[in-house]
């Protein structure tokens, strides 16, 4: 396939169009370049499109984010591509998630406008998938046991390109960061918070975090969701406690 053709498909932006589009288009020009060197097949990869659903436009999203974040301390780690895969395979059939593998290695390889991508989901994904979006990519950094520093601040600077507060990333955060104050942290609020204060400010996050916020992504999104669900309750659980307080 000639330049041309590539630019071309970068320019329609296939299905998603802006940034996320160009960058996919370009991607599945080149696949079906280095496919169709072998016997043709790449008439049959093009009538196999992704799923145009709302998980779907999650999905490919994401491994754009993915890629930033594994590539954010220098090392490919077998565990962080594990982790992708078995996140697809728990959304989509095994020939979505060979083709999805396939785009999400060639995205690997590309520098992209970060900011740009980031500002194309922020306009078209609602505040609490975007939260999830950082939720999950929380866990692909701790998929190898450990969360590297560089990791952190990739995430940090995708939250801010999503306009996620810091309140809300300090939330997430400290759900895979635990230290002597995560609880306060998970419900937003500084340890010299009231009980009243604590209360509030517990309502506001489970409404927040409720996992019927994100049920339209799918319902195993709708189940990860139930994880920050459970880590406020727990957090809020915690501070009763400690403070003795009804």
């Amino acid at each position: 396939m000639s330049v041309g053709k590539k630019i071309l498909w970068g320019g329609l932006g296939w299905v998603l169009g802006g940034p996320i589009g160009a960058i996919l288009g370009y991607a599945f020009a080149s696949m079906s370049e280095a496919q169709s060197g072998q016997g043709g097949y790449s008439v049959g990869y093009q009538r196999r499109e992704y799923p145009r659903t709302k998980p779907g436009d999650f999905i490919v999203s994401l491994l754009v984010l993915f890629a930033t974040v594994m590539k954010a301390d220098k090392h490919l780690l077998k565990s962080e591509l594990q982790y992708v895969k078995q996140f697809l395979h728990r959304q989509f059939p095994r020939q979505n998630v060979q083709d999805f593998m396939l785009l999400f290695k060639d995205i690997l390889e590309q520098d992209y406008p970060l900011k740009d991508v980031c500002r194309q989901i922020q306009r078209s994904m609602d505040h609490p998938s975007r939260l999830e979006l950082i939720h999950v990519l929380f866990g692909l950094s701790q998929a190898d046991g450990s969360i590297h520093p560089q990791e952190i601040e990739a995430i940090h600077r995708i939250a801010r390109y999503l306009n996620i507060n810091e309140q809300d990333f300090n939330s997430i955060k400290a759900m895979f960061i635990a230290d002597t104050q995560s609880a306060y942290k998970i419900l937003g609020i500084d340890p010299s918070a009231t009980d009243t204060e604590i209360k509030k400010a517990y309502r506001k996050m489970a409404t927040k975090y409720h996992p019927d916020k994100v049920a339209h992504l799918g319902e195993d999104l709708r189940l990860l969701a139930e994880e920050k669900f459970k880590a406020v309750n727990e957090a809020y659980q915690t501070l009763k406690q400690e403070r003795h307080f009804a």
